[in-house]
């Protein structure tokens, strides 16, 4: 992208992506609507596929010809990362700047539950089952802020740890608003005007980013969504088998929880002394 005023700013192939894919959809629709008489041209043609056709084989392909033909939009390129978990030590410098127990809660929501930052911010009170230690994610459209569940299916989270589950209910007993007449449980809180208000992604993010900063943990890929990743991780290299993490994370596909099965590093380092009888070099020596 270009700016009359300053350097160019490069964009992410994702960005770039679905810059395309948007473009590629208004020429579609002002093809069908009479609007445009070329063809797309956000699209490759023809497709690979059929250039393998043999020239002795083409008229077989009659048939086909007659439709239209097979397309690939443009794209670019993309690198697919692997999620890049918190250590401990980062997720313990993490804790201890959280001062508030909102702020506390909602992290370990992520870090202990797997939940995506709009599933804890979507959660209801009635989504809080003590008892049975555990929450179930809704999917729901209603949240002033327009925070929701990425997932179109209800699910159930338990939760075993009692840091969690205890800090959760501190929350709601001690520090959420008792005047608020909203079901939400995450509100904004505090003595502002605003504090009987829904917290929004954006506030959970600023709150996120100072935590972060005063901690000495700041860095492009330490994010809410990283705190999902360190829980996706541990399960996985806890025991915990593909199906049944696929459902606790909520993935309508395996291939999204298949990311997580790529073991992280400090494991391969482990599994590499191990195999050389103990010989390797450890993290402390290398650093």
């Amino acid at each position: 992208m270009v700016d009359a005023d300053g350097p160019a700013t490069k964009l992410a192939a994702t960005t770039v992506n679905r810059i395309l894919a948007a473009v590629a959809s208004f020429y579609e629709y002002v093809i069908m609507a009479g609007m445009f008489d070329r063809l797309n041209p956000i699209e490759k043609r023809p497709d690979p596929a059929l250039q393998r056709v043999s020239e002795r084989h083409r008229p077989f392909m009659s048939g086909a010809s007659r439709q239209r033909p097979i397309r690939r939009a443009v794209r670019v390129k993309t690198v697919q990362r692997v999620p890049r978990p918190l250590s401990e030590a980062q997720v313990q410098a993490l804790l201890a700047q959280l001062r508030r127990l909102r702020d506390r809660v909602i992290v370990l929501l992520m870090l202990q539950g797997g939940l995506r930052p709009g599933e804890v911010l979507g959660l209801h009170l009635e989504d809080i089952a003590y008892g049975r230690r555990r929450v179930v994610v809704r999917h729901r459209d209603d949240h002033p802020k327009g925070a929701r569940s990425k997932s179109r299916y209800e699910r159930v989270v338990d939760l075993h740890e009692a840091e969690t589950l205890a800090t959760l209910s501190a929350y709601v007993m001690d520090e959420r608003p008792t005047d608020a007449d909203s079901p939400l449980v995450f509100l904004i809180g505090g003595r502002g005007t605003r504090r009987l208000e829904a917290l929004s992604y954006d506030g959970l993010v600023k709150m996120f980013t100072r935590a972060t900063t005063r901690a000495g943990i700041r860095t492009p890929w330490v994010t809410p969504h990283a705190c999902r990743h360190t829980h996706a991780t541990a399960m996985w290299e806890g025991g915990m088998r593909e199906l049944t993490l696929q459902k606790r994370l909520g993935h309508a596909s395996p291939e999204s929880t298949r990311i997580y099965t790529r073991v992280s590093d400090p494991a391969v380092v482990a599994d590499y002394n191990q195999a050389l009888g103990g010989q390797g070099t450890n993290d402390s020596e290398q650093r």
